[in-house]
């Protein structure tokens, strides 16, 4: 079968090459799903790109967090209905034996997984939106409920156009709360505003805090946050009493300042999530309300124009310098 995979940290177009490898065999408790499209995250291009790397690579790594495809076959233990299936998986890097040749990721046409990291795909969602759940919308989700309901709320979206800030604005408008967002471009204002958002500002204008604050005199009660480092001031001016700030991402520092006294004095919570370890109980509450809204069709992420396994350095070179707009998806 085809893989994509590398063997060194640098640039895509440097260190990502397709190759020929034996297809695996379903083990004990897994299964041998047939990927058809492979989702890229933030997380999978920094991590390729040497992104707090340490030294050399253990094996080479094939690629990629998420995916979508069919069940092919099935390992001991594991339901034979399974076979036939779509489904989606999550958080696949990682999940490899000692004597794997590979660290193995999504971005190849067969892939054992864990059953428990394998999810029905309803008929109603294509395999490229299946693509798109395991980081994005499980970390919406889990930002927008993890302290409970957002009924009645006003929510601050930063990043409304973003893959997590589209899906946790279709979570929180189905929940009934109110949502302003935020976004950088005119391309994505129109994908926040789709996907329901009731205000959308230009996080560019000094005005910002102002705006927000006309919005919501008494503050926002939740504030879903995509850069924590670039935005904690501008949070700290407009949360609430006793607000919420749940931040998933810090990509222009990794080691931020925070306004402490700003915080402090409104009596603020921070919230630091990271989608590989999400609670049991969340990941499960996430999924069945990720299948919910997929059968209703409210789920909907926007994704950039698929590229071929070929293409695999020209999709994490589109992620990294947001050459589109919507998620990216590599086809099988």
């Amino acid at each position: 079968m085809r893989a994509a995979s590398y063997d060194r940290v640098g640039a895509a177009q440097d260190v990502l090459a397709i190759s020929t490898v034996a297809t695996p065999h379903a083990q004990p408790g897994q299964l041998l799903v047939r990927i058809h499209a492979s989702g890229v995250n933030p997380s999978d291009v920094k991590r390729r790109a040497g992104w707090r790397s340490n030294g050399p690579l253990l094996r080479p790594i094939i690629p990629h967090s998420d995916g979508a495809g069919i069940v092919e076959a099935v390992g001991d233990g594991v339901s034979p209905a399974w076979i036939g299936r779509r489904v989606w998986v999550w958080s696949i890097p990682g999940k490899t034996f000692t004597l794997d040749a590979f660290e193995w990721g999504t971005a190849c046409e067969s892939l054992t997984v864990p059953v428990e990291n394998a999810v029905p795909l309803p008929d109603e969602a294509s395999f490229d939106v299946g693509a798109c759940l395991g980081i994005p919308a499980c970390t919406a989700h889990y930002a927008i409920f993890a302290d409970g309901s957002v009924a009645g709320l006003t929510i601050l979206v930063q990043g409304g156009g973003g893959a997590v800030g589209e899906c946790a604005i279709q979570f929180a408008k189905q929940a009934g709360a109110t949502i302003i967002a935020t976004a950088g471009s005119s391309e994505t204002a129109k994908i926040a505003r789709k996907a329901g958002a009731d205000h959308v500002l230009d996080r560019r204008d000094m005005r910002l805090a102002q705006l927000i604050t006309d919005l919501a005199p008494e503050g926002v009660d939740r504030i879903i946050e995509l850069d924590f480092a670039a935005n904690a001031g501008l949070d700290a001016a407009v949360i609430r009493r006793d607000g919420i700030i749940a931040s998933y991402s810090s990509p222009s520092d990794p080691e931020p300042r925070i306004p402490y006294y700003a915080l402090q004095l409104k009596g603020a919570q921070i919230r630091l999530i990271s989608s590989y370890i999400l609670p049991e109980a969340a990941r499960h509450a996430a999924i069945a309300e990720i299948t919910a809204m997929l059968r209703r069709s409210t789920l909907r992420p926007t994704i950039m124009e698929p590229f071929a396994l070929e293409n695999i350095a020209a999709a994490h070179h589109a992620l990294e310098t947001r050459a589109g707009v919507g998620q990216v998806v590599v086809r099988l």
